[in-house]
């Protein structure tokens, strides 16, 4: 069974402990290089990201977008959201079925 982690800063993330997600803070890019390296080559199946730190590491992320696993899927840090994750969730609707069918406000 793979696991499920959590990657960014501590204030972003720790509530994810409490669902039973393994909580990864990092506190530079080159340490979340590291921890997100780390966390793929160990298990784990799903990887939220705060959106942050999932900018600063496209490069790194995109070494994983073809791979079944890990699903890296950016999450908003306590800063607020950048609306990176609904931006690719519309994405992926548009593949999926050929045309955009997200109502926007």
């Amino acid at each position: 069974m793979y696991k499920v982690g959590a990657l960014g800063d501590y204030d972003s993330i720790c509530a994810f402990a409490a669902l039973g997600i393994d909580v990864v803070s990092c506190s530079d890019k080159k340490d979340a290089q590291e921890k997100l390296k780390n966390m793929a080559k160990s298990g784990f199946g799903v990887i939220y990201i705060t959106e942050d730190y999932y900018l600063e590491l496209e490069d790194e992320i995109l070494e994983y977008k073809e791979a079944i696993i890990p699903a890296i899927i950016p999450i908003p840090s306590v800063k607020g959201s950048k609306g990176i994750g609904r931006q690719r969730m519309k994405k992926f609707v548009e593949q999926a079925v050929g045309s955009d069918i997200i109502y926007n406000d």
